[in-house]
């Protein structure tokens, strides 16, 4: 089947790479009196983006459900709200939601970074595989209970923190849940993120008219988060990054991305006057991701070739098709208008 992609998915001359750190991106922004929300903001990648965005000026609320360990990491920062919300709760997220937009203030960045991985078969209260609720269903909901604030942006940004995981697999429509098929944790890990790039090109394009824009985003290769704790370390030997005793080669090591670096991409997405009127791309490295047609070769012991999007991933009718089985799923309908 010929895919439908967005024409504007090749890259620019952004004046960034893959070394650039989320402090060097935001050189120069003034963030005064905007306002973020960032899921997972307290951990990894999401607290360097919060940190980041907060030295520009803005205030950043930060959902977390851990809310202890989020006190803890978010110590001595300044202009942070921490609430709690849990994305495979559908009330949690109603609660936060209904509480934000209480206070009558405009969402100027929705940052979508929450997010799990390797982890074995666990559904939440609806049947729902967690990896799918968290990482896709879990932020459709919250985007669409957070829709009235975003328009009162007038120029408001949501941002998917996806994957190159999304080359694991591409949405099973006929059987999103594992109810028929054998459960494969990568299997579900990419077809959540997978879901997160439909998500983007779909919302952007319904987003428009509200000056509304969409990106998803891989951050890269990223040593120190604590993403991949649950991964067989057997897994990490046969990919080649890892040698007989479990420990990382030093020279894989030195070629995967630090925090700092993995959180600018994000930093991009959500700040760069370049993309302000590009929208519904997928990006990596701080630039708008190359269309992957087999002509990237990948190596996992090599972070480098990591990269690229696939076609089925941006596809305008696949997206189109996940907006209405993502309301079915969820029971209620997603209204743009």
């Amino acid at each position: 089947m010929l895919q439908k992609t967005n024409p504007l998915q090749h890259p620019v001359q952004s004046g960034f790479n893959a070394e650039s750190t989320a402090q060097e991106v935001i050189k120069g922004i003034d963030l005064t009196g905007k306002t973020a929300v960032i899921t997972g903001g307290y951990a990894g990648i999401g607290l360097e983006t919060t940190k980041v965005l907060v030295s520009a000026g803005a205030k950043v609320v930060v959902p977390a459900r851990d809310i202890e360990k989020a006190a803890k990491n978010l110590t001595g920062l300044k202009n942070i709200e921490l609430e709690k919300m849990d994305l495979m709760d559908p009330v949690s997220i109603d609660n936060f939601s209904q509480k934000f937009l209480a206070t009558g203030r405009k969402l100027d960045l929705l940052i979508n970074n929450a997010g799990i991985m390797w982890v074995p078969l666990q559904r939440d209260r609806r049947g729902i595989e967690s990896q799918l609720a968290t990482n896709y269903l879990g932020q459709f909901h919250l985007t669409a209970r957070l829709w009235p604030a975003l328009k009162k942006a007038n120029a408001a940004r949501v941002l998917s923190v996806s994957s190159y995981g999304h080359q694991m697999a591409p949405f099973d429509f006929e059987d999103p849940n594992f109810e028929e098929r054998e459960y494969q944790t990568l299997s579900g890990y990419g077809q959540s993120k997978t879901a997160c790039n439909l998500f983007a090109t779909e919302l952007d394009e319904r987003g428009k008219k509200f000056n509304i824009r969409a990106y998803s985003l891989h951050p890269g290769s990223v040593y120190g988060t604590d993403l991949g704790r649950e991964e067989p370390i057997d897994l990490y030997i046969q990919m080649g990054t890892h040698d007989k005793n479990g420990k990382i080669k030093p020279e894989v090591k030195a070629r995967l991305k630090t925090i700092p670096q993995g959180a600018a991409t994000t930093v991009w997405c959500a700040t760069s006057p370049m993309l302000q009127n590009i929208g519904g791309v997928y990006c990596e490295n701080c630039n708008i991701a190359e269309i992957d047609l087999g002509q990237i070769e990948h190596r996992y012991d090599e972070p480098a070739t990591i990269r690229g999007v696939q076609p089925y991933s941006i596809d305008r009718e696949n997206a189109e098709r996940l907006w209405k089985l993502s309301e079915e799923m969820l029971g209620f309908k997603f209204d743009t208008e």
